[in-house]
């Protein structure tokens, strides 16, 4: 599958680049000062639903036919917003770090409106029955690993992690939807969307603030990143 290529060479530039952009030696307990530490949790999180804060309402759009590419659509986000969920908690299980809890319990909002379409349009949820880092298809359960593993390596890897998680995402829904009409689609995946980029802001903002990192975006063109991030 090309995303999943896309996401390996992306997995490899963040580990290529990543001793280059940190500035403390000792990034699992280097803390700043009061001042410039970044809280441990941010509450732009959101959480990735509606700007009211509640999930996207399914049954209020009216169903339409669906085309192979927005089946497609539909069962690669519920299978890469496991992904970002699973990593999370993985990896706050390793660091402790509240950010990774408090947006995997996002990405569970994302997990469960995909969820909605799915059981909406009769679909076959991909996941159904999985636990904890377990993947329907190869490359995604590959891919899972190798995210845990460069996370697990220090506090400052898995926020680069979960900033990478959050590029791809970005990236894969602005490319799904391109390619649907479907109203109800496009609620989710602009409701997904927007939860990403306030997750996005939140790990980048805890890399700069509590570690003095800056974050050098793999995905999003320069542009892109800073607009969402300022």
């Amino acid at each position: 599958m090309k995303k999943m290529s896309f996401l390996l060479v992306a997995l490899l530039l963040l580990a290529t680049v990543g001793a280059g952009c940190i500035t403390s030696t000792d990034t699992s307990t280097t803390q700043g000062p009061p001042e410039t530490r970044g809280p441990p949790e941010d509450k732009g999180y959101g959480a990735g639903a509606s700007p009211e804060g509640t999930m996207v309402n399914v049954s209020a759009y009216p169903a339409q036919n669906l085309s192979q590419d927005e089946i497609e659509a539909i069962l690669y986000m519920r299978e890469e917003e496991k992904l970002a969920r699973d990593v999370y908690l993985t990896l706050y299980n390793k660091t402790g770090l509240p950010i990774f809890s408090n947006i995997a319990n996002s990405e569970q909002t994302h997990m469960d409106m995909v969820l909605e379409l799915i059981e909406k349009y009769n679909l076959t949820d991909p996941v159904a029955g999985m636990g904890i880092g377990e993947f329907n298809s190869t490359e995604m359960q590959e891919l899972y690993e190798k995210l845990v593993a460069q996370g697990s390596e220090s506090e400052v890897e898995a926020l680069k992690v979960g900033a990478l998680i959050e590029e791809i995402d970005i990236k894969d829904l602005d490319e799904w939807l391109k390619r649907t009409d479907n109203e109800d689609i496009k609620a989710v995946f602009e409701s997904l969307r927007s939860g990403s980029e306030n997750h996005l802001r939140a790990f980048t903002r805890l890399l700069q603030n509590r570690y003095g990192v800056t974050y050098t975006p793999q995905v999003l063109s320069e542009e892109e990143y800073k607009s969402i991030v300022g």
